[in-house]
């Protein structure tokens, strides 16, 4: 399938965890694991459940789940283009994580009024930080 034109790429983040899946799982997939990394949140691993991230400066962002393959795969649409997804594979005690951060449209603009172009940039910087956060909380816990 061919991206559209318009459409800037995913960003895309694999990292290899020290930690089993389910712990790796457990940081993604629960509103308190996802808070200790990444934003205070409400969600629940239910396919259809609306939840907001609380992005601090931004304000709260409505988001739904989407999908829900326990311990592999968790999809969420976040504000009004984004979808986020972590992809997690076992490693015999180890866990492949990866992140996928997509709905990039360079014609767009976000909720705050910024163009996806500069945001995106932005946001490929941040999830280097986050997800090394992760690997912090997901390995030292």
């Amino acid at each position: 399938m061919q991206k559209k034109p318009d459409t800037l790429p995913d960003i895309r983040q694999t990292k290899r965890l020290n930690a089993p899946i389910q712990k790796v799982w457990d940081a993604v997939s629960t509103a308190e694991g996802l808070a200790a990394w990444f934003m205070p949140n409400d969600m629940q691993p239910v396919v259809g459940h609306e939840f907001q991230l609380n992005a601090g400066p931004f304000g709260m962002s409505p988001c739904k789940v989407t999908q829900v393959d326990p311990p592999r795969r968790l999809s969420f649409t976040w504000g009004k283009d984004w979808s986020l997804t972590f992809e997690l594979i076992d490693l015999d005690g180890q866990t492949e994580f990866t992140l996928i951060h997509s709905g990039w449209d360079i014609e767009a603009v976000t909720e705050f009024g910024e163009s996806h172009a500069l945001v995106r940039d932005r946001m490929n910087e941040g999830w280097v930080g986050l997800v090394k956060k992760l690997s912090t909380y997901v390995e030292n816990e």
